[in-house]
C-alpha cells in the first residue's frame, strides 16, 4: 500500500512523522507483536519493509505466489490496525536517531542533504526526510497517532499487487484486508519553491571532497520530462556518458560520478555528483563546468541520442520483469498521476524525442545559475566557478 504523504507534507516541527510512523507500523497491531509480525512473514520466506520519500509512503510485502493471501492480510492489518503504544514510540526513536548519526558518517549523503536544502531553501523539498535530531526527538505519541488517523485514508492511498494471481479473488482480499481504512482523503495541499540559492562550502575531515551541483528541472507531470531523460543519459547517467567517459574513464580521476533528474508534483532536481581527493576537487569542478558548456553549445550528437533511447527503453522493458518494479510503477504512477501509463505508450515516448527536443530543453534546464556543495578538506578559494 502506497499513501499519498511523505516528507514534504509534514509541518516543519514534526519534520521526519511520516518516517517515524512507517518505522512504528511494524512493531505491531491490535492482535500481534513485532516478532509474531516478522515471524509470519519469516515462516513463509517473504519479507515485509517500507520507504519514506517526499510525496509518498509505501509498504510492501513480498513473498511466494501460493502464500498471497497470507501477505495481503498481514499488510492489510500493519496498516489498518496499529498498535502504536507509547513505549513503541518511545524505543523506535532511539532507533531513528541511531539512522540519523549513521547517515551524518556518510559524506556523500550529507553533501546531498545539504544541496536540496540550497536547491530548495526554506521550503519542504529541501528537508532531510527522516528529520533532524531536534524533531525526532520532540515529536510525541500523540503527535504520531494524529498524523496516522488524519492521513492514512482511503483516498490517499492505493494497493498495488504483481505477480501470478487470479484478479477477481485479489479484489475479495484487498477488500476484505483493507476494509478498516477511514473514508476520505488525507493529501495535503502542497505550495511551490522559490529560487535556489548558490550553495555553499562545508569543511569535513574527509578522505574525499564530494562535488554535488545542480539547478531546479521539471515536474512530473511535464511534457519534456522523456527528453531530459535522454539529455541526462547522455550526459552524466550511463557507462557510455560524457561525465564518466572524461572524468572516470580516460583521466582516472573519480570512482563515482554521475548526473540524474529527479521530479515531484510541482518542482524537479537536475543533480550531477562526484567524490574525488582533495588534490583533485578543483580539476574536476572544472571538468564538469566544461561539459555543462559543451552541452549548450553544441548539443548532443545523433549517435549519443540513439544510445540514450536504446539504453532507456531497454532497461525499463528488462525492468518489468521483476514483480517488485512492476508493483512500483503502478502504485507510484496510481498515488503521483493518478493513473498507469500503458508500457507502449512509455517506450514510445522515449522514441519519439528528437534533435530538437534535446537542443530546447538543453536551453530550458542547464542555462540556469548552478548550486554548488563541497563537502571536505578543501580550500573554497580554489575552487573554479562557472
Amino acid at each position: 500500500m502506497w499513501v499519498a504523504v511523505g516528507a514534504r507534507d509534514e509541518p516543519e516541527e514534526l519534520s521526519g512523522v511520516s518516517h517515524f510512523l512507517e518505522h512504528l507500523l511494524f512493531k505491531g497491531t491490535a492482535t500481534k507483536t513485532a516478532r509474531e509480525i516478522s515471524q509470519t512473514v519469516d515462516r513463509v520466506g517473504g519479507d515485509i519493509n517500507a520507504f519514506t520519500a517526499k510525496e509518498y509512503t509505501a509498504y510492501y510485502c513480498r513473498l511466494p505466489a501460493r502464500h498471497q493471501a497470507l501477505g495481503v492480510a498481514l499488510l492489510g492489518e500493519v496498516l489498518t490496525t496499529p498498535a502504536l503504544r507509547d513505549d513503541d514510540i518511545g524505543n523506535e526513536r532511539h532507533v531513528i536517531l541511531e539512522e540519523l548519526a549513521m547517515d551524518d558518517d556518510s559524506p556523500d549523503d550529507v553533501a546531498h542533504r545539504a544541496f536540496m536544502r540550497h536547491l530548495f531553501p526554506d521550503h519542504p523539498l529541501g528537508r532531510e526526510t527522516a528529520g533532524s535530531v531536534d524533531t525526532v526527538e520532540s515529536v510525541t505519541p500523540d503527535d504520531v497517532r494524529s498524523f496516522f488517523s488524519a492521513h492514512y485514508r482511503a483516498g490517499s492511498s492505493v494497493v498495488a499487487i504483481a505477480g501470478p494471481l487470479d484478479h477477481d479473488e485479489t479484489l475479495r482480499q484487498v477488500e476484505a484486508a483493507f476494509a478498516g481504512l477511514p473514508s476520505g482523503d488525507g493529501r495535503v495541499v502542497r505550495s511551490g519553491s522559490g529560487p535556489a540559492t548558490s550553495g555553499e562550502i562545508v569543511d569535513d575531515d574527509t578522505e574525499q571532497v564530494h562535488l554535488v551541483l545542480g539547478m531546479q528541472a521539471l515536474r512530473r507531470d511535464d511534457a519534456d520530462r522523456e527528453v531530459l531523460d535522454v539529455v541526462n543519459h547522455v550526459f552524466g547517467g550511463g557507462l557510455s556518458s560524457r561525465l564518466f567517459d572524461e572524468i572516470r574513464e580516460r583521466r582516472g580521476l573519480a570512482y563515482s560520478v554521475y548526473s540524474g533528474a529527479s521530479s515531484y508534483a510541482d518542482a524537479g532536481a537536475f543533480t550531477i555528483y562526484a567524490g574525488t581527493q582533495p588534490a583533485h576537487a578543483s580539476e574536476v569542478l572544472e571538468l564538469i563546468y566544461e561539459q555543462l558548456d559543451l552541452l549548450l553549445k553544441d548539443g548532443i550528437t545523433d549517435d549519443e541520442l540513439e544510445i540514450a533511447k536504446g539504453y532507456l527503453t531497454g532497461a525499463f522493458e528488462l525492468g518489468l520483469e521483476d514483480t517488485g518494479s512492476r508493483m512500483a510503477r503502478s502504485a507510484g504512477q496510481l498515488i503521483t498521476m493518478g493513473s498507469v501509463r500503458p508500457v507502449a505508450e512509455q517506450v514510445a515516448r522515449w522514441e519519439a524525442v528528437q534533435q530538437a527536443d534535446t537542443r530546447r530543453v538543453i536551453e530550458r534546464i542547464l542555462h540556469q545559475p548552478l548550486t554548488v556543495v563541497a563537502l571536505g578538506p578543501i580550500d573554497a578559494s580554489a575552487l573554479p566557478t562557472r
